[in-house]
């Protein structure tokens, strides 16, 4: 089947992108490897709907009750003996005093865990998609040890990539005060406001429970070959519509020189081929935020793009309903680690309050990781140019050198 668009991406334009991509100032990006940041998609690689499978069956689609009341298949109490190693690993690598962004398999070693975490990965990558680890210490070892240990865990499943435009690979969910209604220029999870069903611009995300709020903040994740599934047969319309490259994705002012304010995308798409083995399975893929969509009236209202039209109004409402009907509800504990795929999952967040100033208790506090994980590793093949580079997707702005902070700023 032909892709949707018709519109060749040139090569030369894809090879200068990949030869930037490893023209890199050490002095800025010590391991040679920079963030490649957020792109639109090669058009000519977004399939149209009817090479969409009718419906996904498999690990990837899952249903809430598959897991609500078996959480022996989601949830993993770490053990004495593994937090001892992870323990060990940590003060190693702080006795070395290398920065946090010089992180890697090579100085934080795990010869035990590793192969759980192998397991693990691969679960993330092509089963249901999510994992709670619970029983990390972090009131014992502190902000800067739990740091270490969690970004330590981190690469044994993905490169950690830059989140923002200050590059930061070590992330902080937090309320900052900042106005949750000025969605062109706030990132939500800077506020305390509700995050709707979304992914992340990375392969997988990691949340680290540090402090938790007084009342909400709670965590959903909805299979989304289950929302497909759902679509297909219901709305299939709106399945259609979700498979179109015609959707306007804000990047909040988070673009290097040159690039455009936007991103022009679709919402579903077909992995591409393999070539070394074409009848191999493409998988629906999908890359959403409605936050990013919703915020774009500063262009639209100038008619420089068209605004959301009646029938994409719809459209987002209705994934948003199908993702509700179908969410598996959790709620983090201090020391819970979540990690969840942004391939084939969307996640959302309840509102929340904190602790009033005078209770004494901190500020509810998430540690994230944004992790790339490219196709010669494992990962899924996007219709992106950087689909096989090492630190796939996040943001980037310009040569913004990676930072890793131990608390919001």
């Amino acid at each position: 089947m032909a892709p949707a668009v018709d519109v060749d991406t040139p090569v030369d334009a894809i090879q200068g992108l990949k030869a930037r991509a490893k023209q890199v100032d050490r002095s800025i990006f010590p391991d040679g490897l920079k963030t490649t940041g957020q792109h639109p998609p090669l058009y000519d690689k977004v399939y149209p709907y009817s090479a969409f499978p009718k419906r996904i069956e498999g690990p990837t689609e899952w249903k809430a009750e598959d897991y609500a009341n078996n959480p022996e298949r989601w949830v993993h109490q770490f053990s004495e003996d593994e937090l001892e190693e992870i323990s060990k690993a940590a003060d190693n690598f702080i006795a070395l005093s290398l920065p946090l962004t010089g992180i890697n398999k090579e100085n934080f070693r795990l010869p035990n865990l590793e192969p759980a975490l192998i397991t693990m990965r691969r679960e993330l990558i092509n089963g249901k998609g999510f994992i709670l680890y619970k029983g990390f210490p972090v009131d014992e070892w502190g902000l800067h040890k739990s740091a270490v240990a969690y970004m330590g865990l981190g690469v044994y499943i993905g490169y950690p990539v830059s989140q923002n435009g200050h590059g930061h690979i070590l992330g902080h969910v937090k309320d900052l005060g900042e106005d949750s209604t000025q969605i062109d220029k706030v990132r939500i999870y800077r506020t305390n406001a509700r995050q709707y069903f979304h992914a992340d611009d990375c392969d997988i995300v990691g949340l680290l429970c540090i402090a938790k709020a007084e009342f909400g903040g709670e965590s959903d994740v909805a299979s989304i070959h289950n929302v497909w599934n759902i679509l297909q047969e219901e709305r299939p319309d709106v399945a259609e519509l979700l498979t179109k490259p015609i959707w306007y994705f804000d990047r909040k002012g988070e673009d290097s020189k040159g690039e455009d304010p936007y991103i022009k995308a679709a919402v579903f798409y077909l992995e591409t081929p393999d070539p070394e083995n074409p009848e191999r399975e493409q998988r629906v893929y999908c890359k959403w935020d409605p936050y990013f969509v919703r915020s774009l009236s500063r262009f639209s209202d100038k008619g420089i793009i068209p605004p959301l039209s009646p029938e994409q109004e719809e459209a987002v409402q209705l994934l948003e309903a199908t993702c509700e009907r179908v969410k598996l509800h959790m709620i983090l504990a201090v020391g819970d680690i979540q990690f969840v795929a942004n391939t084939h999952t969307l996640h959302a967040r309840t509102s929340y309050r904190d602790f009033g100033p005078d209770s004494g208790k901190p500020r509810r506090h998430l540690m994230r990781l944004w992790l790339s994980v490219p196709e010669d590793e494992g990962g899924w093949r996007l219709p992106f140019w950087d689909s096989a580079e090492k630190k796939r997707g996040g943001i980037q702005v310009d040569d913004t050198p990676p930072v890793a902070r131990l608390d919001a700023d």
